[in-house]
């Protein structure tokens, strides 16, 4: 049975990260991944793969990447729950 951190509940649904990187990208003179990879610190496979959801970042390259567009973290990434 899975529980969530507090010890007191079955957990049912996963947590779920998106985020809005290839928008904020095209807002931002259309940066190119690979602008965005050197700017962040990153490879541009990363940012590919995180613009396909198919990595999720540190919390460290998550807030530069926020940092390079100038804007919140929260902008830049979004989660939620779904059911298992």
């Amino acid at each position: 049975m899975r529980v969530d951190w507090k010890g007191s509940k079955p957990m049912d649904k996963k947590l779920v990260i998106t985020n809005n990187i290839r928008r904020l990208r095209f807002f931002a003179d259309e940066m190119t991944q690979l602008e965005l990879a050197e700017k962040a610190g990153a490879s541009r496979q990363t940012i590919m793969a995180l613009e396909a959801n198919k990595y999720t970042p540190s919390l460290e390259m998550a807030f530069r990447i926020a940092e390079v567009f100038g804007v919140p973290i929260g902008e830049v990434f979004e989660c939620r729950r779904e059911s298992l």
